[in-house]
């Protein structure tokens, strides 16, 4: 493994001693400078603290051999840039399907959203899950249904279901479209994604409801995006009439009043 170097090269981009590192890891001196030179190997914990420190995945501090990183790979270093947008590589996605084989909709009650973002990828709470079948949908395409909450994006109300498929490849993310999002501090939200100029470590999250603003998220906080596709509600969106409309509508009735008071008069 090639994680001893991996540390050291990450460290002295970070311009930092082994004493300041340790001390930030709560670690002795000695004890990260026997991971830096092979002599000692970090458990599974210390891992996970060094990945985060660094933001660096443990799947690249075992497996790439950052002395061969060019200048562009540590400038997405610097920036927080770890996440494989592409999808490039699988992201293993737990699904149920039916008794035939074939793919199911899993549905997100309102009561077990609070703990999607720590159980999606868990066979255990997936497996639990109501699921349903929409025959218009396609076959070959995996789809979920997230329940919305709030007044932020109508006219999908609060209490919908938005059904959704999931996104592999985050580059065919389409600008000002509508995505779940599931992260791993807000959970699920649904929102209009849009990107930003000359960043390719964040998104940023846009409601149609005006009165909620705009805000960045980083891409390494995204743990899945599903694409809208359709949504079930118990309401129905209330229909505004332009001004054009409105003015069609009263003239409307104008030439209905005269008509009933000719009536009138004539009888």
């Amino acid at each position: 493994m090639k994680v001893g170097n991996n540390l050291k090269l990450l460290r002295k981009n970070r311009k930092m001693s082994q004493e300041e590192v340790s001390k930030r890891l709560g670690l002795t001196r000695s004890t990260y400078s026997g991971y830096e030179n092979g002599v000692a190997e970090p458990s599974l914990e210390t891992m996970v603290q060094l990945s985060d420190f660094y933001k660096v995945g443990i799947d690249e501090l075992v497996r790439k051999d950052f002395a061969t990183f060019t200048e562009k790979d540590w400038s997405k270093i610097d920036k927080g840039v770890r996440v494989d947008t592409k999808g490039a590589n699988l992201r293993v996605l737990t699904s149920v399907v039916s008794k035939e084989n074939e793919e199911v909709i899993e549905m997100i009650p309102e009561n077990a959203r609070a703990g999607y973002a720590s159980g999606y990828s868990d066979p255990e709470y997936i497996s639990v899950l109501p699921t349903f079948s929409l025959p218009f949908l396609s076959k070959e395409k995996k789809y979920r249904s997230f329940p919305i909450s709030g007044d932020s994006m109508p006219p999908v109300s609060h209490g919908s279901q938005v059904i959704a498929e999931y996104v592999q490849n985050w580059e065919s993310i389409k600008e000002g479209k509508p995505y779940i999002i599931v992260t791993k501090n807000d959970g699920i939200v649904f929102k209009l994604i849009a990107r930003v100029n000359g960043r390719q470590d964040v998104f940023q999250l846009i409601s149609t409801n005006p009165l909620y603003a705009p805000y960045i998220v980083n891409v390494n906080d995204i743990l899945e995006i599903w694409r809208f596709v359709n949504y079930i509600s118990n309401d129905l969106p209330s229909v505004k009439l332009s001004d054009n409309q409105i003015a069609q509508s009263i003239k409307d009735l104008q030439k209905e009043v005269v008509n009933l008071k000719n009536q009138l008069l004539d009888s």
